[in-house]
């Protein structure tokens, strides 16, 4: 499984603004300069962010973004699976609309795609922002 450039800034946008939810409302061009980002495809990204209930935003001069939930409340999983979709291998595990081919229900191998997928979200699942804050802070790790 390989994440898109979505899931990936994605995860590197939401971790900065975890890193200065407590600055405020945090506009997207700061979260763009610090990341080496564009303004405009993380304007995309945030509109998928909020359709999913983790950011808000803040109009105004003064506005941006803020999380909508505590760090800690805010898994990593959630995060990628509401840029990326589902995190599954191959379309016919996908936790909601599985694509049927026809072997589908005699499928030998779908038991290892459906291992995978468990095991990735179980991973995502289990870390949350402020794991990574935490981490960053710790280890002064730039991201």
């Amino acid at each position: 499984m390989r994440l898109s450039t979505k899931g990936r800034y994605g995860l590197k946008a939401m971790l900065d603004l975890a890193l200065h939810n407590d600055e405020g409302p945090v506009a997207l061009k700061s979260i763009a300069e610090r990341q080496g980002l564009s303004e405009n495809y993380l304007e995309q990204l945030f509109a998928a962010l909020k359709k999913a209930g983790h950011v808000t935003s803040v109009r105004g001069a003064q506005g941006g973004y803020l999380l909508s939930k505590s760090p800690d409340n805010i898994t990593i999983g959630s995060i990628l699976r509401a840029l990326e979709g589902s995190l599954a291998p191959v379309d016919c595990v996908v936790e909601d609309k599985p694509a049927k081919c026809d072997r589908f229900d005699n499928c030998v191998t779908k038991i290892v795609w459906e291992k995978i997928r468990d095991s990735v979200n179980e991973a995502v699942d289990s870390i949350t922002l402020a794991d990574l804050v935490n981490e960053s802070n710790k280890n002064s790790v730039l991201f």
